[in-house]
């Protein structure tokens, strides 16, 4: 028996076994959100101690304008609120592990073995997009948005709005950055192939217009600012199912 053989029956061997009745299936997806979940208030908790120093560095693209705060909890819930956003930041590499982990008894032995890799490079993505992010995006949108003001208007931006309005964005371009990486482990699958990408780009620019309005303020500037990335990784993600397919067909 060749290697390969070797491998493709212990493959079906190692999936016959792991085959589970479907409510198994949701009980283990249960108990892995619970994880998740459990990680993310716990590394919440902890970073509730350190929200003033959270404060500061999040308010680094607004510059010298000022936080104000209109309510007797304001602040409070705006301390929690951006604890659970570190919380979700924090506790990403065990959250995609507990992703990955739940998707792999499908998968192929090869494909399992990445699941450490993949693990890395969700997470490694998932940062990328969010450093794009503050250190691009949120700047101009400020620059923008408050400067359109002008000088016969003050604003006022409370803490709240702003803790969510920055949350949002980080969330929005960081799981956005995971499309290349979704693309070509859906490829790897044989679920999409560049000839379907490829039609599907009008479709494409839909959606991500759709998601850029739901997901970002009512304005068209920031929803510009979130679309057009999402396009590019579009592109990119094209490029990485037609490589990706190459390779299988060798």
């Amino acid at each position: 028996m060749s290697e390969q053989e070797h491998d493709r029956l212990e493959d079906g061997i190692i999936k016959e076994k792991s085959a589970m009745p479907f409510l198994e299936h949701l009980e283990e997806l249960r108990w892995r959100l619970i994880k998740s979940v459990l990680a993310v208030i716990v590394c919440a908790f902890v970073a509730f101690n350190f929200a003033h120093y959270l404060v500061d560095f999040v308010r680094i693209p607004l510059g010298d304008v000022k936080l104000y705060n209109i309510a007797v909890t304001g602040t409070f819930y705006a301390y929690i609120k951006l604890s659970l956003i570190t919380g979700v930041l924090v506790s990403l590499p065990f959250v995609f592990y507990q992703l990955w982990s739940f998707i792999s008894p499908g998968l192929y032995k090869k494909e399992r073995l990445m699941v450490i890799p993949l693990v890395l490079i969700s997470t490694i993505l998932f940062l990328i997009g969010a450093a794009f992010c503050f250190k691009v995006v949120l700047p101009i949108s400020f620059a923008f948005l408050i400067g359109f003001a002008g000088e016969q208007i003050e604003n006022t931006i409370t803490i709240g709005s702003y803790i969510s309005f920055v949350g949002l964005l980080l969330m929005a371009f960081g799981f956005g950055f995971q499309m290349p990486l979704l693309s070509y482990f859906l490829a790897k699958m044989g679920v999409i192939n560049a000839n379907m990408s490829g039609k599907g780009r009008r479709y494409a620019i839909v959606i991500i217009l759709v998601v850029g309005a739901i997901i970002t303020p009512p304005d068209v500037f920031t929803q510009f600012l979130l679309a057009v990335p999402l396009y590019i990784l579009y592109e990119i993600s094209i490029i990485i199912v037609r490589v990706t397919q190459k390779k299988d067909s060798e």
